[in-house]
């Protein structure tokens, strides 16, 4: 699946995997296995931008990814995220939806804003934000029709 048909169809929320098409080298290669892993990877759904000004210059869209968070003891204190262009040559494919129910929590209101959790319900999404403190967090039910299994001309996009 393309870039562009990743940021048009996928669910806030969904796991999405990328890849070069390139075989993962041997374990004993950790140099090559390190950038292959940097070119084939996976990570949930956080962000979508359509195409936005910033004063003369013209941002073309493109789609967030977060792989993964790095810390201790429960504190976070480095959040790895990609960012892709829809002129992304990486092919894309949805791994797994949000359940329809869960709740989506962003960090604020509008086109900027970014996915902070899924929780699998209101309740634990209200826990989850009484611990993490989100000000300005916005709370937004995962419908059915939404992570529906999505169609283009007819075919299945997985």
């Amino acid at each position: 699946m393309s870039a562009s048909l990743i940021h048009d169809l996928a669910p806030i929320g969904a796991i999405v995997a990328w890849s070069d098409g390139t075989p993962r080298p041997p374990e004993r290669h950790r140099r090559k296995l390190a950038a292959w892993k940097g070119r084939n990877s996976q990570g949930r759904l956080i962000r979508k931008q359509d195409r936005r000004g910033l004063g003369t210059i013209g941002l073309a869209p493109d789609f967030t990814l977060h792989e993964g968070d790095f810390g201790a003891d429960g504190i976070v204190a480095i959040r790895v995220c990609r960012t892709f262009s829809l002129e992304s040559e990486l092919t894309f494919k949805v791994i797994a939806r949000p359940a329809p129910g869960s709740i989506r929590i962003f960090d604020r209101a509008g086109a900027s804003a970014e996915l902070v959790h899924l929780a699998p319900g209101r309740q634990a999404a209200e826990d989850w934000l009484g611990r993490h403190g989100y000000r300005d967090a916005v709370l937004e039910e995962v419908s059915a029709d939404e992570v529906a299994a999505d169609t283009i001309e007819g075919r299945a996009v997985a």
